[in-house]
This record gives C-alpha cells, structure tokens and sequence, in this order.
C-alpha cells in the first residue's frame, strides 16, 4: 500500500501544469512571469563581442586591437583583436575620472602630498608640488584635457584616502562593469606589467563613463584655463590644450560624423591609443577604440577609417 502510494502520488496536492520535460509552458514559468521576478541579463544593453568583426567592412587596422559600437543599437560593427590584454597608458584615465565622479565632489578640496612625484622621464605632468591645492572639477578637466599624470595621483590620493585604496576601488568598478580581463595598478597608466585592460573593456568603461555629464562635457573641451594655489595660498596658472587632435582640428572625421570627445594616451610600452564618442547624422552615438598604434598619423588615420564605418 505504502508502495502504491507513492507512485500515486496519494495524499499530495495535484498540480495543474505538472512538469514535463516536453512542455513549452509549467507553474513556474506563469508564476514568474506574472510577478515579474525573471532577471535581466546583464548584457542586455550591451554590445557584445565574442570574436572578431570584419564582415563586411573596409577597414585598413594595422594598429593591434580596434572596436567600433553602436550604442542604440547595441551593435558591434567591427572588433579586431578586442579581448586581447594590452597596456592602456592614459585611457586609464577614464577610469580614474569614473570612479573620482562617483565616490567624489567636484567642489571638494584636493591637497597635494608627496604622493604627485613623478620621476618617470617623459610622463606628462601638471607641475603639482607637495602643498598645492585645487577643486575636484579642476583637476578633472586637467586629467582629461591635459593627461596630467601628478593630477592622477592627487585625484587618487584625495579620494580613496591612499592611491593604493583608490586603485581597489578602480578594479572593483572595473569588475562590476563586466570588465574582467582588466587590472588597474596605478591611476594615471604609465607602464607597469601588471596594469592592462582590453579594447572592449575600455568600452565597457567609457560607456559608464559618459552617463556624466561632467565627463561628456570635459571630454568636449579644446583647451582649458584656471588657476590653483600653493601651499601658501600664491596663484598657479594652468592653460593648455587637449590632447585630442580631432578637436584640435589636426585631423577631421569622415563626412557626417562628429567627433564629440575621447581621450588619447602614449606610452612606449602601449604604443598610441585613442577612445571616442562620435555621432552619426542623426545624432546617434558611437564608442570606437584603438590600441596600439604606430604614430599619431597612423593612430588618425586608423580611426578615420574606422569611424567611416558609421555611415555604411
């Protein structure tokens, strides 16, 4: 008897779908559905790459990795070599920004510390000294605009309490984002080993980037002028220009694209490297990235064609 209820089922509740491995529909497929408790993918407003994109493209790529994203559409239009891990010299930088304008205040109040000395020959510095004080919102402009390797520091320094402290907070940012085949160890990008990141991660990372208004409006910027102080309260001047030549009207884009902004960045170590936000005709966005070029000509030229893209 014991038996013959068991496989009976005798004294438990009939469902009304029972599971079948054969049925399109059962009680929990209804049930969620109507409390809405299905999760939503994570890439579901992402581009996604799994390989490379070359299909019907035109693209003459010498440089080692380049992406090219349709952000409404969430479409990848071309991708060559787009997980491979590289050294991003000052595309790190977005990063720093990101994280600097999500755990900071643009009024805030930086003071320098030793921490802003570098040594390194050839590292592009803002002329920080140990005293100097300047607002968050300034040192920003300066990071993005000019590349200041000493404003990296003073960001980092000021707003994770220990350049060590804020380069945790750049990883773990990375890592939410989705970008996994990254490792920050330092906030400006000068080389070191074990600082890398890749193509799609930078786009994984620009894209959360420009949801700030105060990063796209940096990033738009042609040149930059203010003042900061000692520490004796004495005024220091900063004017330069950015380092994008596409705002500075070096080079153009295709017809019927616009440049927005981006951020350049060069190192022995990464070659020349350049993000961007363009727009087609109708407005609509687009990140590309390249890696790894040979010399500012060949890094223009690499993205010119990569953007003309945009318009096929």
């Amino acid at each position: 008897m014991a038996l013959a209820c068991l496989l009976s089922g005798c004294g438990q509740t009939p469902l009304s779908m029972p599971y079948s491995a054969n049925a399109d529909r059962s009680s929990f497929n209804v049930i969620s559905g109507q409390t809405g408790n299905m999760a939503e993918p994570f890439a579901s407003h992402l581009c996604v790459v799994t390989g490379d994109v070359t299909e019907n493209t035109d693209v003459n790529m010498e440089a080692a990795a380049a992406a090219l994203f349709d952000l409404n559409n969430n479409q990848v239009i071309y991708a060559k070599n787009a997980h491979e891990i590289r050294n991003p010299a000052s595309l790190t930088k977005v990063m720093t920004a990101l994280v600097a304008l999500k755990y900071g205040s643009l009024n805030q109040t930086l003071t320098a510390t030793n921490a802003v000395t570098i040594t390194e020959a050839g590292a592009v510095l803002g002329g920080l000294k140990p005293g100097d004080t300047m607002t968050m919102d300034q040192a920003l402009r300066i990071l993005l605009l000019y590349s200041a390797n000493d404003v990296g520091l003073l960001i980092a320094e000021n707003v994770g309490g220990s350049v060590e402290q804020f380069v945790a907070m750049m990883n773990e940012e990375a890592h939410r984002l989705g970008a996994t085949r990254t490792n920050f160890t330092n906030p400006h990008g000068l080389t070191d080993t074990n600082h890398y990141t890749t193509a799609y991660d930078l786009y994984l990372i620009f894209n959360e980037a420009i949801k700030y208004d105060t990063f796209t409006e940096i990033i738009q910027m042609t040149s930059y002028q203010t003042t900061y102080y000692d520490g004796s309260g004495k005024p220091k001047e900063f004017n330069k220009q950015t380092s994008n030549l596409f705002l500075r009207g070096d080079y153009s884009p295709p017809a019927n694209v616009t440049v927005i902004g981006g951020k350049t960045g060069t190192t022995n170590a990464a070659g020349r490297c350049l993000i961007l936000l363009a727009r087609d005709i109708n407005g609509a966005p687009y990140v590309s990235v390249v890696m790894g070029s040979a010399s500012p000509d060949a890094l223009y030229r690499e993205m010119i064609d990569l953007l003309d893209e945009i318009q096929k």
